[in-house]
């Protein structure tokens, strides 16, 4: 699929990434003349459709509006304290950027039939593939916003101005459906190669809708179609944790759905953002002290649970191997592509506190680390948005949910997943004989998908959101006592009002648009 980039500068001349409800319809004339006159129409709107997939950046901050982490400046700040309202600007460009991807997938669906010369098999392929996108879309516009308008064409002016938001069950039943559809008659491929690597497969699509199901909570469900991947699509989890996050990987199995990036050609500066300014970067975004404590020790136990051997004055040792993939401490350090190593200047340049340009917690994010980046930090490598540890860690949650997470199940979903991780130890590798599974597998969760735009969703569907992100933030340990709690110190006080704080507030210019047809959710 990295060839599909080259082709989209041109394409985005009708297909505009940026479309909000009351984007005028297309002229008629040059949809006809596309379509009926040019052979490659159907690929090329089919390519379109992937351009309002979520970029590396919007992956990577997710993080930044939960208990992961902590955001200086930018849009998504004011949803992580939870100072936001009906008019923030990152909401309504969430907003915009769904609804002009299904756009997008309509205009395909539509005007697919027009195209002269298309053999069946492709046609049924880029109609399923369409259809899945689409679900792909409304099911982000779900888990943030609720029941939304639900279009299966492209809308006119008129119409966007008389949208009526379905009902959360509706827009999700909805998105059922689309999926199942792009499941019929096979008309996904399980997987692609060449030119095509990147597309939806059959295997994406049903990890999307065991997605959908785990944000409804159908747990049956969720076991049902994750239990389906993990015994026929011959999916393996990739050897290495922190080479899942190379450049030299991203085709691995594992991952079942990304959104595509090429050096030179399409890149981003994620790691700018995230790395120290010894190595060029501004640290914008950094972990907190909460996700840093979740990381259990070797043995399987919690940093706080009696006999874990935690050492408070030497906090990485012993520790889950993630940690050291996804967080930059001291006695941590980034290689270089010519294999040298290196660590940030703890007491220099990178020292807390020195400068606006450091780590306002005291940690860098060390995952998405890409050595082949050109000057500048650019990087041309691929925001991951399904993986197969996101299928068994799924499986492993519906099975504790209905109270099944036995021998067998841990050992096909978990064990695995820490196996791959580096662990070694019994009390880590075996089912615990004790404690609260679920709450387990929560953690595991977190650990292994930390800063890959998971979090929230996890949150916002567990209903701990209000548990975690009201009350002070924490970074690093610096002893001090002004500014601190138990000396580590204070970042931020967050809040987080579980009466409408569990979803996001419909944009006003959206309601405006519609002479307020589009129903508000509660309290905002």
């Amino acid at each position: 699929m990295k060839k599909i980039i080259i082709s989209l500068s041109i394409f985005a001349l009708l297909f505009c990434a940026c479309v909000p409800l009351d984007t005028a319809p297309y002229n008629s004339e040059t949809d006809l003349t596309f379509w009926q006159e040019d052979p490659n129409s159907a690929v090329s709107a089919l390519n379109s459709c992937y351009t309002s997939l979520p970029d590396m950046y919007e992956v990577v901050y997710g993080d930044g509006m939960t208990d992961n982490a902590y955001v200086k400046g930018g849009q998504n700040q004011a949803i992580g304290n939870g100072k936001y309202g009906t008019s923030d600007a990152y909401v309504y460009d969430v907003w915009n950027h769904h609804f002009a991807g299904i756009r997008q997938c309509n205009e395909l669906i539509q005007h697919i039939d027009k195209v002269p010369g298309l053999e069946a098999g492709l046609k049924a392929r880029y109609i399923a593939e369409a259809l899945a996108l689409r679900a792909y879309h409304y099911y982000e516009l779900y888990i943030h916003f609720g029941g939304v308008p639900f279009f299966e064409t492209p809308i006119t002016i008129a119409e966007s101005r008389t949208a009526i938001r379905e009902t959360a069950a509706q827009t999700s039943a909805r998105i059922e459906a689309d999926l199942k559809a792009a499941l019929e008659g096979d008309a996904l491929p399980g997987s692609y190669s060449g030119a095509d690597s990147g597309r939806m497969t059959k295997w994406a699509a049903k990890a999307l809708l065991a997605k959908l199901y785990l944000f409804d909570a159908k747990w049956s469900d969720v076991r049902d179609v994750t239990a389906e991947i993990m015994s026929d699509s011959g999916i393996q989890l990739f050897p290495s944790y922190a080479g899942l996050f190379e450049v030299a990987n991203e085709t691995c199995s594992e991952i079942m759905f990304s959104n595509q990036y090429m050096p030179v050609n399409r890149e981003h500066n994620i790691m700018y953002n995230t790395v120290p300014p010894s190595m060029g970067g501004y640290s914008n975004l950094a972990p907190l002290k909460s996700l840093v404590d979740s990381y259990i020790m070797l043995n399987g136990k919690a940093i706080g649970e009696t006999g874990s051997g935690y050492d408070a004055n030497n906090p990485w040792i012993g520790r889950d191997p993630r940690l050291a993939a996804t967080v930059m401490y001291p006695g941590n350090s980034y290689t270089m592509s010519d294999g040298t190593v290196v660590e940030p200047d703890w007491n220099g340049r990178d020292m807390f506190n020195s400068t606006s340009d450091v780590t306002p917690t005291g940690y860098y994010i060390r995952k998405w680390w890409d050595n082949t980046y050109r000057l500048t930090l650019m990087s041309g490598l691929n925001a991951i948005i399904i993986r197969y540890a996101d299928v068994l860690l799924m499986n492993a949650e519906a099975h504790a949910e209905l109270g099944t997470l036995n021998d067998a199940v841990w050992n096909a979903t978990i064990r695995k997943i820490r196996e791959r991780a580096g662990f070694t130890d019994a009390g880590a590798l075996n089912l615990p004989n004790g404690g609260n599974l679920k709450e387990i597998v929560r953690n595991e969760r977190r650990c292994e998908l930390a800063f890959e735009g998971q979090r929230r969703t996890d949150i916002i569907r567990w209903k701990t959101a209000e548990q975690v992100l009201n009350g002070w933030c924490h970074g690093m340990y610096t002893g001090e006592t002004v500014g601190t709690d138990n000396g580590f110190v204070r970042i931020e006080q967050r809040q987080f009002d579980a009466s409408k704080h569990y979803l996001w507030p419909i944009p006003q210019k959206e309601r405006d648009l519609t002479n307020n047809s589009l129903e508000q959710n509660p309290n905002w």
